[in-house]
């Protein structure tokens, strides 16, 4: 008698995809490893030793997806850069108290494991372990038909920094007289990506479009180009000084981030002048007749990182990290901490 009864597979999930998934990740983990890691990929969890050269050790997390630009890789059928995005969201968070990246994990949600697709994206995870140093230690794939339409999928990352508890960095020590540098950004990165798409949809604009200001590059390429990870070149800076306060220019722009680390007290100056926006942006901005205000609060404008220095560090800061430059300064405040904008 045939076996007509439902099967998980029949409901739509599939473990042997998944099973061959892992397999594919097992060398991909194995390539970010760090001597601290006691476990392989492959358990209920990982373990980790905390590195011996921390005395008292804080443990720093952060979490974070790729938002909507997941619908522009798969439009354009490239996987691979938003893997390094999937890091870059997290590492840079830690990497804004002064932490070390330890550990990472990824969250792969789909309605259908697609094998190509998956071992671009966790090849992309792996590449940007690699750039921030950290472990790639573990992660979930779930299939979910009932929840996602076919093509669909969605990613989150988890990352686990250590920091020396005397060496946190908090902003508390910013003070008038102090400097704002900016170091640029790769371009859109991870944040405002609903915007953008609305504006694709409105103007009808093709992925596949060169633009002139663009210089060669299709728009697909251009916003799908991964968020820049900043992890190597601060550690190497903080080996011979410590910013005062650091921020990562997501969501909500320089002002909208900035402001979150300044103490009560001060506010910051920003000249809008002290740096050239991508063109993208501006590309962005024409089509979708975005006001600037918009485009300011929305997106990073160019300038990806920034920290917060006192005057005897200013030279050694620029000198250290390639393209930053002095983009504003310290002022006493009024009130709550605050950014303004100057032309």
């Amino acid at each position: 008698m045939s076996n007509k009864g439902l099967t998980y597979s029949k409901a739509g999930v599939s473990i042997i995809r998944g099973d061959r998934l892992v397999d594919h990740i097992l060398p991909l983990a194995k390539s970010t490893h760090r001597e601290e890691v006691v476990t392989s990929v492959g358990g209920f969890a990982a373990l980790s030793k905390i590195p011996e050269k921390y005395k008292k050790p804080l443990l720093v997390v952060s979490t974070d997806g790729v938002g909507t630009k997941v619908l522009l890789a798969r439009e354009c059928h490239q996987y691979d850069t938003i893997g390094i995005d999937l890091v870059a969201m997290s590492v840079n968070d830690v990497l804004t108290l002064g932490a070390e990246p330890l550990l990472f994990l990824d969250y792969f949600a789909t309605g259908r494991l697609d094998l190509k697709v998956g071992k671009e994206l966790i090849a992309g995870v792996a590449e940007g372990c690699k750039q921030a140093g950290c472990a790639l230690v573990g992660g979930e794939t779930a299939e979910m038909p009932q929840v996602y339409r076919k093509g669909d999928f969605d990613l989150a990352g988890f990352c686990v920094g250590v920091i020396e508890e005397g060496q946190l960095i908090d902003g508390r020590q910013v003070k008038p007289g102090d400097y704002v540098i900016g170091i640029p950004s790769n371009g859109i990165h991870s944040n405002g990506f609903s915007l953008v798409r609305a504006i694709l949809k409105k103007e009808k604009l093709s992925l596949r479009v060169r633009p002139s200001i663009l210089e060669g590059k299709t728009l697909g390429e251009e916003l799908l180009v991964p968020t820049r990870i900043y992890v190597p070149e601060i550690r190497k800076l903080m080996k011979e000084m410590t910013p005062k306060a650091m921020a990562h220019i997501t969501g909500g722009g320089i002002e909208g981030n900035l402001s979150r680390v300044l103490p009560d007290g001060v506010e910051v100056e920003i000249s809008k002048s002290s740096w050239d926006i991508p063109k993208v942006f501006l590309y962005i901005q024409e089509k979708g007749r975005t006001p600037p205000s918009e485009m300011y609060r929305t997106f990073n404008m160019g300038i990806g990182f920034v920290i917060v220095v006192g005057p005897l560090s200013k030279d050694f800061a620029l000198k250290s990290i390639a393209g930053s430059r002095v983009i504003g300064d310290v002022k006493k405040g009024k009130g709550n901490p605050r950014v303004v904008w100057k032309s």
